[in-house]
């Protein structure tokens, strides 16, 4: 009989003081930590950098459209112009292994093909302005203009082949990336904000 009354009105409240302490206690997360001289336990924990910069004071509307659409290009394109970057190391360091010319456009049709079946569906839904970007973001990764990556991978003729294409869209292979330059500088302070995840 006392057990019944027990287990009918003080277990539910037993139950519900519990769950209700319960949200009381905050969840953290571990992380690594040192002890001091003094037996104190001090947390390590790695804090992101924060970059600030003077506040952009747009001219006109034009001006405010750029940079969003600077914004909005670089998001999308700086992946892949790391992702380039890599594979132009790669292909850097497989090439000086290679003893014949012949054993180089192999490996170089063999990796075009291989970039291509996969990038190739992507870099079409680009727009023009984006493509310009990965010109740009791409020298900027590799210290070289997209021109002189394709005539020392592919040759001369395809280099040129390339250039004319894009100079048909509006676009240059030969364009250099320049931090210092009024436009190239915007797009610089963008890549470190997007980079550190403040964008």
């Amino acid at each position: 009989m006392i057990l019944t009354k027990i287990i009918k009105y003080i277990l539910p409240l037993f139950i519900v003081f519990t769950v209700y302490s319960m949200d009381d206690v905050e969840v953290g997360r571990r992380v690594p930590a040192c002890v001091d001289e003094c037996g104190d336990t001090i947390p390590n924990i790695w804090l992101q950098p924060v970059y600030v910069f003077p506040k952009l004071v747009f001219k006109n509307e034009k001006q405010e459209k750029f940079y969003w659409r600077t914004v909005r290009d670089v998001k999308k394109t700086l992946p892949y112009a790391k992702v380039i970057g890599g594979i132009v190391a790669e292909c850097d360091s497989v090439m000086s292994t290679l003893k014949t010319d012949k054993e180089r456009k192999e490996y170089m049709k063999q990796k075009e093909d291989e970039l291509v079946a996969y990038y190739k569906p992507i870099f079409k839904k680009m727009t023009l302005s984006q493509g310009k970007m990965m010109i740009r973001l791409v020298d900027r990764q590799c210290d070289k203009t997209s021109y002189s990556l394709v005539k020392q991978f592919r040759g001369g003729f395809r280099a040129v082949f390339w250039q004319g294409f894009a100079k048909m869209l509006g676009a240059d292979l030969k364009v250099s990336y320049d931090p210092t330059d009024e436009n190239d500088r915007i797009v610089e302070r963008v890549i470190v904000l997007v980079e550190a995840g403040q964008l």
